[in-house]
């Protein structure tokens, strides 16, 4: 059967491990949630109630400060664990590895770690101090110390400080799991007790909570406790306990706390009012009945604890999957490591293009709206115009006016005609080249495992771009050579179907009659006459804008899209393979903040482990 000591020791290790990570009191909400699902004892109690001293009864130490007003005003999480034999210490949670083992000390620590966060003030902070104590003379118990509770601001405090501490208290005691001790001192009224009030508002059952009277050897002569402590003024599920504090006078003269513990225990014993509870009153009995409601708390609540240690390593798991595994620290396994992730961003980049992530439609719109846009708004009105035609056929003539077709001037205006297209054919590569870059980094921006390594993410940037680069130029001179081939050769067909012109004077083949000639009469002077060129240049031109509309996304996708699937990275590659080992190491260079959250999930993974093995190796029989 698993004894009180393994319980309450296998929560103590649990929430002392909890403390060293941090997840106390905020951080994720997993592991805040371990700790709630964790009992503890929260010492409850207004100003100057003798909270201190009942704690310092159950430790048997004297470690906490002392003095007027407000003196805890940060909360203090004492976690006691029982040793066999040794010398006691103690250990701070802000302190790891370092030793106290002289508790005037220790409570120098504490007066110095609250100064630190609230300053030489009497203002207060929800930061709490861990404090774990080892000795032989303690049973195994978490105890959380918190400030008074008071009812009015003094000079130097903040005028919400009654609700604040308030506030504070309650963000304690009002967790399910939390075992409220409310202090209050015998000689004042039990109706007007601050911490009986509080309990009885968050644990109206009582059920949680445990009322404690101090101070019962202050009571005016005549008077006594008694009906507080059997139950009849105010009743709880649990029985009352009185403490009898030390005097001012033995806390002056250093009196040893052993000491008081014996004179405590003399005073019941030999008290005519509290005699027949004597065997139930004191800090011994009360550090007993703690833990023994502590241990039975424990038991009911493994189940619940044991689901969540489960499935918050789950959780965990699947955030160090996420965040990736530590790098080995060889130049080969670095290498391989690289190239798995340009391997992944590759293959997403890919997905991309191919219509398994968006973003590669874009790409097929360029061809299929922006290119003929840019072709329909291609100059060609102007550029055969009567006017212009008439100054184009003019100038090829020359002094020698042409005998039958302008062929050079033809020539002049379908060479500037298709010189046009260079334009769109150019806009179109560099919108292509633009939705590559975006989608390199959309590509980059949704592989996770490359979220690890910043200098590496810009490493496969810079070398995907500078490959888009060279995709982009050669792309450009390919859809030029084709508007340039266009140009060095005319389809001769074309033009042979054409009516034949010939001028009006002279029509050897029409009727010599009539002067009808065998094709139309035309005067190449005549308006019409350019008018009909430029309509002739215009329909060639359509059938080549026709052409290159087909032929420039061939080109297009041929030498930068296909190019980008297959080569994106392959210059790269080349590179890397000559690198040396710190070269490599600097690429895998991890972002502080990043490395630092797998390292907190590592611990906490194996703290959740160890704690899940604590618990599975427990024997329980119910």
């Amino acid at each position: 059967m698993a004894t009180m000591e393994s319980l309450i020791g296998l929560v103590n290790r649990i929430q002392r491990a909890c403390t060293a990570l941090g997840d106390y009191g905020g951080g994720d909400q997993a592991f805040s949630s371990l700790w709630d699902a964790l009992p503890s004892v929260a010492v409850v109690g207004g100003q100057s109630s003798g909270k201190s001293s009942v704690l310092e009864s159950i430790v048997g130490r004297d470690f906490l400060p002392r003095g007027s007003g407000i003196v805890t005003r940060r909360p203090l999480v004492l976690q006691l664990q029982k040793i066999e034999d040794g010398k006691e210490y103690a250990e701070f949670g802000h302190l790891p590895r370092r030793r106290f083992s002289d508790f005037a000390s220790v409570r120098k620590e504490i007066e110095d770690e609250t100064d630190r966060i609230t300053g030489k003030t009497k203002q207060i902070s929800p930061v709490p101090i861990h404090l774990s104590i080892y000795s032989p003379n303690v049973v195994n118990l978490t105890l959380i110390d918190l400030p008074g509770l008071t009812k009015v601001a003094v000079e130097g405090q903040a005028q919400t400080i009654v609700e604040d501490i308030e506030n504070m208290v309650r963000s304690y005691v009002e967790k399910p799991n939390c075992i409220i001790l409310a202090i209050s001192p015998a000689n004042q009224d039990i109706a007007t007790s601050d911490a009986i009030k509080i309990a009885r508002e968050v644990d109206p059952s009582g059920d949680r909570t445990f009322g404690v009277l101090t101070k019962l050897d202050l009571m005016d002569k005549g008077t006594n406790a008694v009906d507080v402590l059997e139950g009849r003024s105010y009743r709880l599920q649990h029985p009352w306990v009185g403490i009898v504090n030390r005097s001012q006078a033995d806390i002056n003269k250093n009196v040893d706390m052993m000491a008081a513990r014996r004179k405590e225990r003399e005073y019941f014993a030999t008290s005519p009012d509290y005699g027949h509870l004597a065997s139930k009153m004191g800090a011994e009995y009360l550090a007993k009945l703690l833990s023994r409601h502590l241990e039975s708390v424990i038991r009911a609540r493994i189940p619940s604890i044991t689901s969540l240690i489960n499935k918050s390593i789950d959780e965990l798991e699947a955030e160090m999957d996420h965040l990736g595994r530590p790098i080995a620290l060889d130049a080969g396994a670095q290498l391989y490591t690289i190239l798995e992730l340009c391997r992944a961003f590759d293959k997403i980049f890919k997905e991309h293009l191919d219509g398994g992530r968006p973003g590669g439609d874009r790409i097929y719109g360029v061809f299929d709206n922006q290119l003929p846009a840019a072709l329909k708004k291609l100059p060609f009105d102007r550029h055969l115009s009567v006017q212009n035609v008439r100054k184009i056929v003019s100038e090829a003539d020359g002094y020698q006016p042409h005998l039958i077709a302008p062929e050079q001037g033809y020539r002049r205006l379908i060479e500037g005609s298709l010189n046009y297209f260079r334009g769109p054919a150019e806009a179109s590569v560099d919108a292509v080249h633009l939705v590559l870059k975006e989608l390199v980094r959309k590509s980059i921006g949704e592989c996770q495992e490359l979220k690890r390594f910043p200098t590496l993410q810009s490493t496969i940037a810079g070398a995907a771009n500078e490959s888009l680069e060279r995709f982009r130029e050669e792309s450009k001179k390919t859809v030029v050579r084709l508007v340039d081939m266009e140009s060095s050769y005319l389809t001769v067909d074309f033009f042979r179907k054409l009516p034949q012109e010939v001028e009006k004077a002279g029509n050897p083949g029409g009727n010599p009659r009539d002067n009808t000639p065998a094709s139309q009469n035309i005067d190449r002077y005549a308006e019409a006459h350019f008018r009909r060129i430029g309509s002739n240049v215009s329909s060639y031109v359509y059938m080549i804008s026709e052409t290159l509309r087909n032929t420039i996304p061939k080109a297009v996708v041929y030498c930068q899209v296909k190019e980008a699937k297959q080569n994106l990275l392959n210059y790269f590659y080349t590179q890397i393979g000559r690198r040396e080992g710190k070269q490599l190491s600097e690429l895998l260079d991890e972002d502080p903040a990043l490395m630092d959250r797998r390292l907190q999930c590592a611990k906490r993974l194996e703290l959740y482990k160890k704690a899940r093995d604590e618990v599975d190796s427990v024997a329980w029989v119910r």
